[in-house]
């Protein structure tokens, strides 16, 4: 598995919907993931510190395994199907692990609000991670029938700034 930190959150110009992107520790390969609104808010209030006056979802999660003296082991982006990402959230109890099948964008969510590690599976990074230097060159990996748009996306992701994700987050 390649172990993975949330890099930003914003939104695609191009499909104009959130995206999460993951990069592994060194920041030399990247995982862009289409995730829904309210999950892009969740992961970006995180990532900024913003604390809600009453707890969000993700928030009552964290504290629900707390009251049950549960923690997050840790998040894995385990599979792709259909041009759709899979997830895993493992959880410690007192009685053992637990392991409960989630969206990606919900567990990396989780994951930053119970400071658990995420990873991404060898299967789905060998398949889905972009290089870095690739990206700065023009060249990467193409997708099945979707050449133009992952050229698109990687001249979206060169043209980014933090701002362009706080101006279209609000």
């Amino acid at each position: 598995m390649v172990r993975v930190k949330v890099k930003l959150v914003g939104i695609d110009q191009v499909a104009m919907c959130p995206v999460v992107v993951v990069t592994d520790m060194e920041e030399k390969s990247f995982l862009p993931i289409m995730i829904g609104p309210a999950e892009a808010s969740a992961i970006a209030m995180e990532l900024e510190g913003i604390k809600p006056p009453r707890p969000l979802t993700h928030d009552l999660m964290r504290d629900f395994l707390q009251g049950l003296d549960a923690v997050v082991d840790r998040v894995v982006i385990s599979d792709l199907k259909d041009e759709t990402y899979f997830g895993s959230i493992t959880i410690k109890t007192p009685t053992g692990n637990v392991e409960v099948d989630a969206r990606p964008s919900d567990a990396i969510a989780l994951a930053l609000r119970t400071q658990s590690p995420i990873y991404v599976a060898d299967t789905v990074a060998s398949r889905s991670m972009i290089a870095s230097e690739d990206v700065e060159r023009g060249q990467g990996q193409k997708s099945e029938g979707g050449d133009h748009e992952a050229e698109e996306f990687r001249r979206f992701l060169n043209d980014l700034t933090p701002d362009d994700f706080k101006r279209n987050l609000q």
